[in-house]
């Protein structure tokens, strides 16, 4: 897949936000505060220092870098890009995340080494403490292996301990998993992740707001955790202290209207009174993928996840081989049994077993003795 189409780079909105992704101190709410005032994010770079300061959250020293901004040569950006094969991705491009557009605070760019897929809206992100015990890398290698098994991909911020597991778990089970840095993709840090990264493009992506060859600050780490989230139906987290980067990324995942698991731990393990207090606040305490994917409502539309199955909700990832032939062949809209045996070509009692189990994981409804009809 080409890094970026021609069209795009002869765009100026699209080089204005590249200038401003370059830009430190400029993040997604002034980006948008820009967008709103001026109409543009080219007629933003155009102003003067004045016209900038009169934006709210805009002080002098961040119209100082706007407009500094405005005379940033970007051909090196583009040259490394095209070079390391590292996609950028705009709100208006077909490839960018669904979810991540539904955010309060949508990111202007995406820089994005391996591919993001439709299938990516079916993401559930496992984060939590670097400091991680054994036990929490084993149960977030588990998670992200079963849930990797079972259809997901895996979101998680390739940091030490249970990002990294996380990442591992869903390798280990040949699924899709995500990555999202804090610094830029050709940033990899912590630098000795760099084969896990390697891996996680293979597998799916690695993912950054930043430039490519901007380094990681403490500071763009929750910006980025908002990411992973967002990019996710849930978020499961797995040890986090009291004070922990992962406490930050439920709350955002709340605000997000995401759904928040916590995995309990022993009550004198430091690392565990985080995920402990989540469980206490009302996060959904888990402790398996069953219990993940039951609390997964539906999707906001069908999921085309390949050419013989549509995805309606997450429960439907873990149907045998002939529920989801019975499930596939039922549509949204009533339709007769008759029709659902012509269309399946399979045995009428096998049919009328299977849409008793489907009945019961409620992926079904009978309109009446003869109809049948997929829920939404």
């Amino acid at each position: 897949m080409s890094f970026v189409d021609d069209q795009t780079l002869q765009d100026p909105e699209f080089i204005a936000a590249l200038r401003l992704a370059l830009s430190s101190g400029i993040g997604p709410a002034k980006v948008q505060a820009l967008q709103a005032c001026f109409g543009s994010l080219s007629a933003a770079l155009s102003a003067t220092s004045g016209q900038l300061q009169a934006v709210q959250g805009i002080g002098p020293k961040v119209a100082k870098t706007i407009v500094a901004a405005s005379q940033l040569d970007v051909q090196r950006e583009l040259d490394h890009c095209r070079d390391f094969g590292i996609q950028i991705l705009t709100r208006s491009c077909d490839g960018f995340p669904e979810l991540l557009r539904e955010i309060a605070d949508p990111p202007t760019l995406l820089f994005v080494k391996g591919e993001i897929l439709p299938c990516d809206e079916l993401a559930v992100a496992i984060v939590g403490t670097r400091h991680a015990t054994h036990y929490g890398k084993k149960q977030a290698e588990r998670f992200g292996y079963e849930l990797a098994k079972a259809g997901f991909t895996i979101a998680s911020g390739l940091a030490r301990g249970i990002d990294a597991a996380a990442h591992r778990g869903a390798l280990k089970a040949k699924g899709r998993t995500i990555a999202f840095l804090g610094g830029g993709v050709s940033k990899i840090y912590p630098p000795e992740h760099e084969d896990l990264a390697a891996e996680v493009t293979e597998s799916g992506a690695i993912v950054s707001e930043s430039a490519p060859l901007v380094s990681p600050i403490a500071g763009a780490f929750p910006q980025r955790n908002r990411l992973i989230t967002g990019m996710s139906l849930g978020v499961v987290i797995v040890e986090a202290a009291a004070r922990s980067g992962a406490l930050i990324s439920a709350r955002m995942a709340m605000e997000q209207n995401r759904e928040v698991f916590a995995l309990p731990g022993q009550i004198d393990n430091p690392v565990a009174r985080g995920v402990n207090s989540l469980i206490r606040d009302g996060a959904t305490l888990v402790q398996s993928v069953d219990d993940v994917i039951e609390q997964l409502g539906p999707l906001r539309k069908p999921l085309q996840v390949s050419e013989e199955k549509t995805v309606l909700q997450p429960a439907e990832l873990k149907l045998n081989d002939q529920e989801q032939q019975v499930l596939q062949h039922i549509d949204l809209a009533p339709m007769s049994l008759d029709a659902l045996v012509a269309r399946s070509k399979l045995p009428v009692h096998r049919i009328l077993s299977t849409l008793s189990i489907l009945e019961m994981k409620r992926l079904i409804v009978r309109t009446n003795g003869t109809t049948v009809q997929r829920t939404a």
